[in-house]
């Protein structure tokens, strides 16, 4: 109940307006010089399928889905997270366990602190991995970035999200951008696969990004040596609304867009090898004294291929050996 009412009051898109005037702009970047404030609608897609990403795919206890979406407006003094450095305590429960309330008091006490923060927006969960859900926010020329956080679930600490996107360019606002989405490791739990027990990390790591190949670990549920990318399993739209109004207090409603047209996109299928346990040791040599004898070893299959994967190999294997219990 009280995870729900703290989406509850995100869904109200409470917005902390906060003058700044030692908000600086991203290094390298000039300031925003567009005028006022832009209103923005978000769309995430989620583009998890068992087609996509075929090992180790969640389907009960529970399935995949996604987490509810936490987006904060800010200038760039704030920053939610980042690659290659150390998550904070909020973004650990939100990317471990898909609480926010210390996430909530993290972008507060920044806001309160240097005025970095504009305001906190959120969008529903979505009960399973191809979905949509959706929200509006808003960016002052002061505030003109946006970050986000998605939960993947079940995982140890995995999460898709985007870091100080900024929607200002010169002294215009973007219309439109869409971004594709890949999986980051919040490098505060070592699990392996996406139902792996709680296992926190110890030193704690830095924040990742997860391919086809990194963590190198064949147990890792998105490790797909043969892929040299993975394919994005989420994707966010963003544009610009005609109605730059200020964003008040709305009653909290449900945002889940219906699959439909929405997504259009060719989902490709990732091929997955089959994989197949080592050779146990050979058995004992049978037959008849009068001939040569025959011994046999065996394997079993860990995972079955699919989407057009390698398929799996000759499960057992025997030779000719010499019998030597024959009197």
């Amino acid at each position: 109940m009280a995870m729900c009412e703290l989406w509850r009051v995100c869904g109200m898109l409470l917005v902390t307006v906060l003058g700044c005037g030692r908000c600086r702009p991203l290094d390298g970047e000039p300031p925003c010089a567009a005028s006022g404030r832009a209103k923005y609608s978000l769309i995430f897609t989620g583009k998890w399928s068992r087609t996509a990403f075929p090992k180790q795919y969640p389907l009960y206890r529970p399935p995949a889905q996604w987490s509810p979406l936490m987006v904060v407006t800010h200038s760039s003094d704030y920053h939610m997270w980042r690659v290659g450095e150390y998550a904070s305590n909020g973004v650990r429960e939100f990317a471990e366990k898909g609480e926010a309330w210390s996430l909530m008091r993290e972008v507060e006490a920044s806001g309160e602190k240097i005025q970095s923060v504009y305001g906190v927006f959120s969008a529903p969960a979505i009960p399973n991995g191809i979905e949509q859900t959706s929200t509006e926010f808003e960016v002052h020329t002061r505030h003109s970035l946006m970050s986000f956080m998605v939960r993947i679930v079940p995982s140890p600490d995995w999460f898709v999200g985007g870091d100080s996107i900024n929607l200002c360019e010169g002294d215009n606002w973007k219309e439109q951008m869409s971004i594709d989405l890949h999986p980051y490791d919040a490098g505060t739990d070592s699990g392996f696969t996406f139902s792996s027990p709680n296992f926190a990390t110890i030193p704690q790591e830095t924040v990742t990004e997860i391919t086809s190949s990194s963590p190198s670990h064949p147990a890792n549920s998105f490790f797909y040596p043969r892929l040299k990318q993975l394919p994005p399993i989420a994707r966010v739209t963003l544009t610009k609304l005609k109605d730059n109004r200020l964003i008040g207090i709305i009653p909290a409603q449900s945002n889940l867009i219906p699959m439909g047209n929405e997504i259009d996109d060719i989902v490709s299928e990732t091929p997955l090898d089959c994989e197949v346990s080592t050779w146990s040791s050979w058995g004992l040599c049978m037959g008849k004294c009068t001939e040569m004898g025959v011994k046999r070893r065996t394997r079993y299959i860990r995972m079955k291929p699919a989407n057009s994967g390698t398929p799996c190999p000759e499960l057992q294997e025997e030779e000719p050996c010499v019998l030597h219990n024959c009197v």
